[in-house]
């Protein structure tokens, strides 16, 4: 029988939800704003790639240091990365030169990156019972905040500047540090530090195919959150209606954050849902590449719902094939932190593709040969893992 959920665990939930909303604006307010950026910093498709590819990559290339960190500065970490989102983000609305977005990419993204298997392993320990439905809360929170920053951020900029456009959204830094020291206070991941024997990840097939697996889904995300408006109004779309079909992508995600982990613990098998969803993706591609009109924004609108499910399992694979807490732990560090650096080269390969070949219908080819990856990985991690099937 299921325990029912305590409201200390709802108070947890609170403040999940608050840190998530800020792992994304720092990335997502690019891709709405990127034919304003390639005009007046002036600048190249590669160059602003870089202002989504250099926090992913940091994201996974700092993520290994959640755990000393958390243990050698147990109380105040989680305060502490939140106000490094915080003025990383405001410092782009005072100082709006290309060497501040970049110098506010890696800060940022060195902090969401410890983030990460913090987030993971205090869900796994929190949320024994039902884990997959606190990751829909934190998946929704991060698809909250992506789709703030994508749907308003050209609205911001219309009516002040781009700069102010990027740097308010550290407010909601400021705000989630305030409700992590009122809500959680002194009780930190001490009681879940890495004690238990474990497997190391980094020997095991299975955590491999994790990894390539969260990381080309987690590419596919945030290489549309950057080039959908870009490759929008190279079909012929206003930058406004391109920002329209951004907002739309975005706010369809909230709902599959959400309604998709709780079907996922309810109803059939996760390798069911990874190969459901994929397909779909990849039908969404199609739909958007070679479409119009109502054909094409339902094609954005399946990419979105699809990819909002596909992010919480990519989550929930390393915790499902651990077998304690410490493997839940560790093999979500490396998932984190391969895949994220994996994802990484994704929006920038397509930036380098287009400004070599001024071709930008090849990145549909590029989304769709990562789809076709995806689902052979799925396909092996059927016959690997006993438990995905179950």
């Amino acid at each position: 029988m299921k325990r029912k959920t305590t409201p200390s665990q709802l108070l947890w939930l609170i403040a999940i939800f608050f840190v998530a909303v800020n792992l994304r604006p720092i990335i997502t307010s690019i891709g709405p704003l990127f034919n304003v950026l390639l005009d007046e910093l002036p600048s190249t498709n590669t160059k602003v790639s870089l202002l989504t590819s250099i926090p992913v990559f940091c994201m996974g290339l700092f993520a290994p240091l959640a755990f000393p960190l958390t243990r050698k500065f147990p109380t105040i970490i989680m305060p502490m990365l939140l106000a490094m989102i915080a003025i990383a983000t405001i410092l782009r609305a005072i100082l709006p030169t290309y060497s501040i977005l970049l110098l506010t990419s890696f800060i940022a993204g060195t902090a969401i990156a410890i983030i990460g298997p913090i987030m993971n392993a205090r869900i796994k320990a929190q949320f024994k019972e039902r884990t997959a439905s606190a990751l829909g809360v934190y998946s929704f929170g991060i698809g909250v905040g992506a789709t703030l920053s994508a749907s308003f951020s050209f609205a911001i900029y219309e009516q002040t500047s781009w700069s102010i456009a990027l740097g308010s959204w550290g407010v909601l830094g400021i705000i989630a540090v305030v409700l992590w020291v009122a809500i959680a206070g002194e009780e930190t991941l001490t009681q879940i530090a890495p004690q238990e024997t474990a497997r190391n990840p980094w020997r095991q097939k299975e955590a491999w195919l994790i990894l390539l697996f969260f990381g080309l889904q987690t590419a596919l995300f945030f290489s549309f959150m950057t080039w959908l408006s870009p490759l929008a109004v190279a079909q012929g779309f206003s930058l406004q209606e391109a920002g329209y079909l951004l907002m739309a992508f975005s706010a369809i995600q909230m709902l599959g954050n959400l309604a998709i982990p709780w079907l996922v613990e309810r109803y059939f098998t996760p390798i069911i849902w990874l190969t459901f969803l994929s397909s779909l993706t990849l039908i969404g591609l199609l739909l958007f590449a070679l479409t119009s009109g109502v054909w094409l924004w339902l094609g954005v609108l399946l990419i979105g719902l699809m990819l909002s499910g596909l992010f919480p399992l990519g989550l929930l694979l390393p915790l499902n094939a651990a077998k304690n807490d410490t493997e839940a732990n560790t093999w979500s560090s490396m998932v984190l932190s391969g895949g994220f650096m994996l994802s990484a080269i994704l929006p920038l390969l397509i930036g380098l593709v287009i400004d070599q070949t001024n071709q930008p219908s090849l990145a549909y080819v590029i989304f769709g040969s990562i789809i076709i990856i995806m689902q052979l990985i799925i396909w092996a991690l059927s016959r690997t893992t006993k438990g995905f099937n179950s």
